[in-house]
């Protein structure tokens, strides 16, 4: 269980601070809820049952942990060339788990595939473009507040890293 003050990733709400924890009356019974708010989003509210299985509620990465995983990029693999079908339904699946490892799978992916594309003169898809922001701005954002930098920084900060 998460204590008031700690921060988690919340599905793709992302980083959010919990708030509290309250009893709530809901069909007669009486459940324990996650008050949370998104870091991003101040004006934002979610409510998640103590005892969700539904959604990933993790704890965020420590500095140290985004650091190792920045240094682990180069060696992360892209999603093996599927149909469009098969490709969408694999970025799913990976986005479901919410884990920055799983991003960094949709973000190669999708970069290899843009530059593809642009070479042959064909345009991004709008699928490729929608998963491309959705795994950025939730990879970023996690990365930046465990790093205690802006998330427009990230991108940057992981080119020079990694020597890009």
């Amino acid at each position: 269980m998460f204590k008031i003050g700690e921060y988690v990733v919340y599905g793709n709400t992302g980083v959010c601070k919990v708030e509290d924890i309250t009893t709530m009356n809901m069909v007669g019974t009486e459940k324990e809820y996650y008050v949370l708010v998104p870091v991003y989003n101040k004006n934002g509210r979610a409510f998640l049952p103590v005892d969700n299985t539904k959604v990933v509620i993790r704890p965020v990465l420590t500095k140290d942990e985004a650091l190792k995983l920045i240094d682990t990029i180069p060696q992360i693999e892209e999603i093996p060339p599927v149909n469009d079908k098969g490709r969408e339904e694999r970025y799913k699946e990976l986005a479901k788990t919410c884990d920055c490892r799983s991003w960094i799978t949709i973000i190669k992916t999708i970069y290899v595939r843009r530059q593809e594309r642009m070479a042959q003169g064909k345009k991004v898809t709008s699928t490729d473009e929608r998963y491309f922001k959705l795994a950025e701005d939730s990879l970023y954002s996690e990365l930046g507040f465990a790093m205690d930098m802006d998330k427009d920084d990230v991108s940057d900060f992981i080119k020079e890293r990694i020597d890009v």
